[in-house]
């Protein structure tokens, strides 16, 4: 059997994240599998040092909107098969999903949406997250094993981010929101952080403002979920909350298939 290290990190742009370390950082870490969101780019606008990373295949999924959303992946091991979105024009033109098939297993790299902007975008986000929920199943129903990683712009519980009684009518804390994800794990998902650590004071995203992240005022935005047939091969699952860069911190699993 083989280990690896997976990690999943909003970057909040990677040209910004690029000028304060990014890949040194990367190169120290030498994760398996690395995968991002919000890059901000269109693969046309890097250069060969953000596509070409030496030791790993790169694969980008851009949104239309130049500076906006997109996801990228930086694998050690090239994937049977790549695709990007989920054939669905009104979501996949704003970049937000890859899909890497490895063969023992399916990974998800998603941006999920954000619904703070207005009604209209808490809609999308909904059915964004319900076009999700049913690709997912039907790799699922035919015995794949899942991996989804990504920024799911919601906490899930009360532990999940530092205020909850003041955020319960802000987006990403909504009633609809948190009910979305009680029914995804029903469906049969783990939540691999909680599986591994049921302890408060664990968040992955911070305010900007007022030292938020110094104070740890945060939300457990970001995810590694696993299909409960993939558990058997999750040895542990980790929160980075020291890694500088970004609004968001990596985090990742440990894996061995």
């Amino acid at each position: 059997m083989e280990k690896m290290k997976i990690i999943s990190w909003n970057v909040n742009g990677i040209r910004s994240v690029q000028k304060k370390g990014f890949f040194e950082w990367m190169r120290q870490e030498q994760p398996d599998i690395l995968c991002i969101q919000e890059t901000k780019a269109q693969k046309g606008q890097l250069g060969s040092g953000f596509t070409e990373v030496q030791g790993y295949h790169s694969y980008f999924s851009s949104a239309e909107k130049k500076g906006y959303s997109g996801v990228a992946i930086y694998t050690k091991r090239e994937p049977l098969s790549v695709k990007c979105g989920f054939g669905i024009p009104k979501f996949d033109t704003e970049g937000r999903v890859l899909i890497a098939d490895y063969g023992q297993f399916v990974l998800f790299n998603i941006y999920f949406p954000n619904g703070k902007a207005s009604r209209e975008r808490l809609d999308y986000k909904m059915e964004f997250y319900d076009a999700f929920l049913e690709y997912a199943r039907e790799l699922k129903g035919q015995g794949r094993k899942l991996i989804i990683c990504g920024d799911v712009n919601t906490a899930h519980r009360e532990i999940d981010l530092a205020r909850p009684k003041e955020n319960e009518t802000i987006s990403g804390f909504l009633p609809e929101e948190r009910a979305w994800i009680d029914k995804f794990l029903l469906q049969g998902y783990v939540d691999t952080f909680r599986f591994f650590h049921p302890e408060p004071g664990q968040y992955t995203w911070w305010s900007v403002r007022a030292g938020a992240r110094a104070r740890n005022v945060g939300w457990r935005i970001d995810y590694f979920y696993a299909s409960e047939n993939t558990m058997e091969n999750i040895r542990d699952s980790f929160i980075m909350p020291d890694i500088q860069g970004s609004d968001h911190c990596p985090l990742g699993i440990i894996v061995e298939f």
